[in-house]
């Protein structure tokens, strides 16, 4: 299955482009699903409102869906204090009604993701379309599964887990459940729900899409949201530059405003030489409905608005004929050079990224990359940790990390 997340800096038509994508997606004979959790956008631009609880027909081949965040916050609070009530009840906790639950900030989050699994999970679509948040925004979001995943290990670390069998017996002399039991289950069903939501993230058919308008700014922008994308291993598959003027107006002023987009257009090829830059015109209106985003698929650029897999040039996880070749490999790879030079290097491709804002640091078994305002913690391959981090570099949009094998830790040779 295909699934395309479509973000881009706030304002830039979004969702307007991700609407089209799915569109195109179903033209082409794809059973395609519209995901987003915007409440009248979507709805504006294809004209028709849309269901929470089951995906809404569109078109020919097109459904959509609106994720109610709220609504799944409640039902998911309700079944855990339904689960954790003996000792909610041994504590003297009142519970709380359905009608007083108002969702906590974060689960706008949780309900996209979820949804994404549920609808991956279902073999109902070949194309499911996401209308992200912002890009910055969607970083966070696709890097949560590992990040919550990370702090449930540490806070209740599975080996712990075999004291378990001694919770019946002293439940049994307390009288109640034990609280540690219903933690430890409920960190399994995290955890495996969590591990469900990462693989459609890391699934080589996942990719993301970034929508821009062509303005002064617009490279130096994307080149950081794209570092941002690189540094949690997400691939972005394409550029949308959209509303664009047309060229050649007698109107001075038009033709400024044109030869200032073109400018940029120029500068972003420039800026993504290796993924497709594809240019959507200006309809002089907000398209709402169908008919009027055909108008994008169809219009004068021709063909700009498109769910092919295409070659990236970043991955090479797809066959001629663009099915997927097995598992997405590992971005960060380790290059032995100790042989020539003694060390190891931990290969960490960050296209976009700049030396200033970029930061290392080692914890233990684990280092912490930050580039910019996005930050990724991961625990090193086992050889590395054998060894002391001696260096580091970026060349060519390559983080390149030195490791030097620690004579005290690495075995010994006869």
């Amino acid at each position: 299955m295909r699934t395309v997340l479509v973000t881009g800096p706030g304002g830039a038509g979004r969702t307007t482009l991700a609407a089209a994508t799915a569109l195109a997606a179903a033209r082409k004979g794809a059973r395609a699903l519209l995901l987003t959790t915007e409440s009248s956008a979507p709805e504006t631009v294809l004209g028709t409102s849309l269901g929470a609880e089951a995906p809404t027909p569109i078109a020919p081949g097109l459904h959509a869906r609106r994720i109610d965040p709220g609504d799944r916050f409640r039902r998911e609070f309700l079944a855990f204090q339904e689960r954790a009530g003996a000792a909610l009840d041994l504590l003297g906790a009142a519970p709380l009604d359905e009608d007083e639950l108002t969702e906590l900030p974060g689960s706008e989050d949780f309900a996209l993701l979820q949804a994404l699994r549920a609808e991956h999970t279902s073999d109902a679509w070949d194309t499911v379309v996401v209308d992200m948040p912002s890009a910055a925004e969607t970083i966070r979001l696709l890097a949560l599964p590992n990040q919550v995943r990370r702090y449930l290990r540490r806070l209740l670390p599975p080996e712990r887990q075999a004291a378990r069998a001694l919770r019946p017996v002293l439940a049994q002399l307390a009288g109640v459940p034990m609280p540690a039991q219903k933690l430890y289950e409920a960190a399994q069903r995290w955890e495996t729900e969590l591990s469900a939501v990462q693989r459609v993230i890391d699934d080589p058919g996942t990719s993301v899409r970034l929508v821009t308008e062509a303005g002064p700014v617009a490279a130096a922008n994307l080149r950081a949201i794209r570092a941002g994308l690189a540094l949690h291993g997400r691939r972005t598959d394409g550029v949308v530059v959209n509303r664009l003027l047309p060229t050649g107006s007698a109107d001075p002023f038009l033709a400024a405003l044109s030869g200032s987009q073109q400018t940029a257009l120029k500068a972003l090829r420039e800026e993504f030489p290796d993924v497709p830059v594809h240019e959507v015109p200006h309809l002089g209106r907000d398209p709402q409905g169908v008919d009027e985003l055909d108008a994008l698929i169809d219009g004068p650029a021709g063909g700009t608005v498109d769910t092919g897999t295409g070659d990236t040039g970043e991955t090479g996880d797809h066959d001629r004929n663009g099915e997927t070749a097995g598992p997405r490999p590992d971005p960060w790879t380790v290059e032995d050079r100790l042989a020539a030079d003694g060390l190891l290097v931990w290969r960490v491709p960050l296209p976009g990224a700049e030396r200033r804002g970029l930061g290392l640091v080692r914890r233990g078994d684990e280092i912490v990359v930050t580039v910019g305002r996005f930050r990724r913690i991961r625990t090193l391959p086992s050889v590395l940790r054998r060894c002391t981090v001696s260096g580091a570099g970026l060349r060519d949009g390559v983080l390149e990390i030195r490791f030097s094998p620690d004579p005290d830790l690495w075995p010994k040779s006869d």
